[in-house]
């Protein structure tokens, strides 16, 4: 498939009815092992890929060995890849723009970009998300490239304290209308698994949305039919695989 079929395709799989699932991957072994089991797409998370080179999540896998990862899983896998690039490894709207660019050309279709401030405390402030919304749409669609843009909020996930869920609820869909006005694909809402507060978010934002789930369990019917589109696994597809490397690593 030509980069623009699998664009299509993957923004096509989002769908309430019949949620994506993405297994995360970390590198190219386990994104051949998750497509072969029969996932539609790829997706990667950043802690796993950090924590497989050896470093922390937030930003502290150099970023050009995250790209070389990165193309390194979509030469090795048929389907659509998506990237969690965290917070782009910039700032400033127009430097974020620059390293999706770089990202898009390794081939992958999507990518997670959150909101929270990686090498500093709490949320960018909306106007100023937006703003790097708007740079990374605007470069890629300068390219022609449609990539899918899943706008992540750390709302839920300790990007703010001492905040009612159900205020945190209203936070998320204005920043979730706001990302949306701004260029982007989909709404990301890691940290929160409750189904009518995620119908909620569903109802009043229109953008595909996407949850976390909080283990490897297989997914429960009340949380896939809550009005979300995508439900992906973070890190903890490598947490278990690990935890299973270390016991059969003792003697």
């Amino acid at each position: 498939m030509t980069w623009d079929d699998k664009a299509a395709e993957f923004r096509n799989l989002h769908t309430q009815s019949a949620p994506l699932v993405l297994f995360n991957a970390w590198d190219a072994g386990s994104a051949k092992t998750i497509a072969k089991a029969g996932a539609k797409a790829i997706a990667t998370g950043s802690w796993s890929v950090a924590a497989a080179q050896g470093y922390d999540d937030g930003e502290d896998c150099p970023l050009e060995l995250v790209l070389g990862i990165v193309q390194r899983i979509v030469e090795s896998v048929d389907v659509p890849v998506s990237t969690d690039f965290e917070g782009g490894y910039a700032e400033a709207p127009e430097e974020v723009a620059g390293h999706v660019l770089r990202l898009v050309q390794t081939g992958v279709v999507g990518l997670n970009f959150e909101d929270r401030v990686v090498s500093g405390r709490g949320l960018y402030s909306i106007p100023d998300q937006t703003a790097r919304i708007r740079a990374i749409r605007s470069a890629c669609d300068a390219e022609g490239k449609v990539v899918f843009l899943n706008a992540r909020t750390d709302l839920f996930f300790g990007g703010v304290r001492d905040v009612a869920q159900e205020d945190l609820v209203q936070m998320a869909i204005e920043r979730g209308q706001a990302y949306h006005e701004a260029g982007a694909s989909g709404l990301f809402v890691p940290g929160l698994l409750d189904p009518e507060a995620l119908a909620q978010i569903a109802e009043a934002v229109p953008l595909p949305l996407n949850a976390m789930a909080g283990s490897t369990a297989a997914p429960d019917a009340d949380l896939l039919g809550s009005g979300i589109a995508r439900l992906s696994y973070g890190p903890f597809p490598y947490m278990g695989v690990m935890k299973s490397l270390g016991g059969m690593a003792q003697v």
